[in-house]
Order: structure tokens, then C-alpha cells, then sequence
């Protein structure tokens, strides 16, 4: 099979990490089969500087036309770029927004695992992760208080700020769905997080789900208030398999999730919709005070690229291949210096790939 992709480089470390992606993805294709063809397209800082817009529409185009989109990273540092004088919609971060609206990404799903090759990073004690976790935040993408209606205004001669939060359950159910697919293919439990005592917008979102439930009676589905679960997170990360929820506790819950891990540099994330085609990028940012030094961590990008191969091409071997080759070379020692640690093995950006790559 050959499947097309759209290759976002991006700012900062965003081309080397993306470069050592498509060397694990070249070897997935010789090792099983498949041929993979890539068409680089430009969104953030680097289109801005080319095109004076984070993302064209012949960008956005070429991205809707491929069967998946892999991108590094966007944006650069606010108090040094000259990006950030501009307006909002023109910066680089609004390549990322208009891109998820274009192709209609409404669900994000952000793992958060804790390999156990890496359990000194984890800033929980030893009792509470045990041999690790691996949980799943799907963050609903599109609606509520970041795209609801807003406004600013001067009352009396005071400022007051209104922010609006909105949902129809139309898309509580698709974010729904999502989740509990993802869950029949892990362990088999969802946990709805809202604020269903104080807001109505979760009150209605907590009924929908439950209603969403029905269709999956082999997942558990459990109700937790946000607050609690951000206690939960801390306390006792291994009791979680899927977490859903809205799209700003999601925000809060995801960056939370990431912390417990150790390393944002080893998160991957993917942004999904109605049909196969899914964005897929790491967690972590642009770093644009590490560029080109070859020292950042490429492995959240190289298992982005293996949650593309699971959830946009349905291969799950090839998706395993990648996985269980990082776990390995995480096994020999080899370690970026965001990982590092006594007794292991510091390697470059470079380096990392290609060990990934020959242990697949």
C-alpha cells in the first residue's frame, strides 16, 4: 500500500524531529511493505516568513488531500520573534487552529505513559506508579469556551469580560464515540470528566455520555468532577484507561497528564474527525533555543507517527513495530538529554532515530 502524507516541518526543532520520524516511517515501509510519499507543506513561522500567513489555503488544500497530516512544531520564542507583533491571526500558532478547523479535527487524543525504563524522571513517588501507567485523555477539540462567544466591555467605568461555553449533543456524542472506540481496543474504561454539579453545559454532557454508553455495554463508564480528577491524576494515575472531557479541562487535565510522565518529550498526540484523516504531532513545543543542535528528543514525533499508522491506516503491527522499538532502545540506555540519566548512554537527535530504525 502506499499512503500519502502531508509533512508539516514547522519552526524551531520542528525539521529535525520530523526528519527522524520518516526514517522510522521509511524502515515500517520496507520492513512490512507499504510505501509512504511525502508532500511538505508550510504552516507557523516558516510560512509567515514565505507567504505572510501561518497557513495558506493551497497549504491547507494540499493537507486535505493527503491521507494524513504529521507535523513538528510551530512558533517560536514570544519574547524574541517578531511573529508576536503581529496580530493574533496572523502568528504562527493560528496555522494550528486554522488547519484543525479546516479539516475538521474535533478529537484529541493525548496518551500519557510513563515507560518504565524512565520511572526516575516521574516526579510521583514509587508506591503511586508502581510499574508505570498508560492512560489516554481524549480532549474534545472544537467547541466551548475557547469558540464560544466573547466579549469585552466598559460598564460604569469598569471593565468586565464575559466568556461563553457552549455544547449541543451533537458534539458531546461524536467525542463520545471517540473515546469509547478508543477504550474497546485498551482496557475497557471511560471516565467522563466534567463539572456537573455547578454547570449545565456538564450537566448535559455527563446525560449525552451515558446515553453514548448504551452502544458500548463491554465498557465501563464512570463520572468523575474535573476538580477531583485533577487530584486522581497525582494521587493515582494507574486507576485511569480512557479520561474524556471538554475541550478546556482537557487543556488543563492533558498538560497535567504530561507532567506525571517525566517528559513531554516522549508524548505524542494526534487530532481526529469524522473520517481517517488525523493530524499527528507531538506534545511538547517548538524549542526554538535548542534548534539545530541536535539534541532534542525526536521519539514523541516518531510515536506520533505510529499512532497515524494505527488510527488513520489501521496498522496495528506496523504501529506495534515502532512502539516496541523505542521500548527497546529505552532498554540499551540510549538517552536524549531531556531522558538522561546515571549510567546511560547520552545520544543526539540524529542518533535516536536512527537506533529506533535499526531495531525495527
Amino acid at each position: 500500500m502506499n499512503y500519502n502524507i502531508a509533512v508539516i516541518p514547522g519552526d524551531g526543532i520542528g525539521p529535525e524531529i520530523i526528519t527522524e520520524a520518516m526514517k522510522v516511517l521509511d524502515q515500517v515501509g520496507r520492513k512490512f511493505g507499504h510505501t509512504f510519499t511525502y508532500t511538505e507543506v508550510l504552516m507557523g513561522g516558516v510560512s509567515i516568513d514565505t507567504t505572510g500567513e501561518p497557513l495558506t489555503k493551497e497549504a491547507l488544500e494540499t493537507a486535505k488531500a493527503s491521507d494524513s497530516v504529521l507535523l513538528g512544531a510551530v512558533g517560536g520564542n514570544v519574547g524574541h520573534s517578531n511573529w508576536y507583533s503581529l496580530p493574533p491571526h496572523l502568528r504562527p500558532e493560528a496555522g494550528l487552529l486554522a488547519i484543525r478547523k479546516g479539516l475538521g479535527l474535533f478529537c484529541n487524543l493525548r496518551p500519557a505513559v510513563l515507560f518504565e525504563q524512565l520511572k526516575q524522571a516521574c516526579p510521583l513517588k514509587d508506591e503511586i506508579i508502581g510499574d508505570g501507567f498508560d492512560f489516554v485523555v481524549v480532549r474534545e477539540l472544537t467547541g466551548g469556551v475557547y469558540f464560544g462567544e466573547r466579549k469585552t466591555t466598559v460598564e460604569n467605568g469598569i471593565r468586565k469580560a464575559v466568556d461563553t461555553m457552549p455544547y449541543d449533543e451533537n458534539e458531546v456524542k461524536r467525542i463520545a464515540r471517540w473515546a469509547f472506540e478508543v477504550a474497546s481496543k485498551r482496557k475497557r474504561r471511560v471516565c467522563s470528566v466534567d463539572k456537573a454539579n455547578v454547570l449545565d453545559t456538564s450537566r448535559l454532557w455527563r446525560q449525552v455520555v451515558k446515553e453514548v454508553a448504551m452502544e458500548y455495554p463491554e465498557v465501563t463508564l464512570t463520572d468523575m468532577l474535573v476538580d477531583n480528577c485533577a487530584m486522581q491524576i497525582v494521587k493515582d494515575p494507574t486507576q485511569f484507561d480512557v479520561i474524556l472531557t471538554e475541550n478546556m479541562f482537557g487543556d488543563i487535565l492533558s498538560d497535567e497528564a504530561s507532567m506525571v510522565t517525566g517528559s513531554i518529550g516522549m508524548l505524542a498526540s494526534a487530532s481526529l474527525g469524522e473520517s481517517k484523516l488525523g493530524l499527528y504531532e507531538p506534545s511538547h513545543g517548538s524549542a526554538p533555543d535548542i534548534a539545530g543542535k541536535n539534541i532534542a528528543n525526536p521519539i514523541a514525533t516518531i510515536l506520533s507517527a505510529a499512532m497515524m499508522l494505527r488510527y488513520s491506516f489501521d496498522l496495528t503491527k506496523e504501529a506495534d513495530s515502532i512502539e516496541n522499538a523505542v521500548k527497546e532502545v529505552l532498554n540499551l540506555g540510549l538517552r536524549t538529554a531531556d531522558i538522561m540519566s546515571e549510567g546511560c548512554t547520552l545520544i543526539g537527535t540524529r542518533e535516536m532515530g536512527d537506533s529506533i530504525v535499526g531495531q525495527i
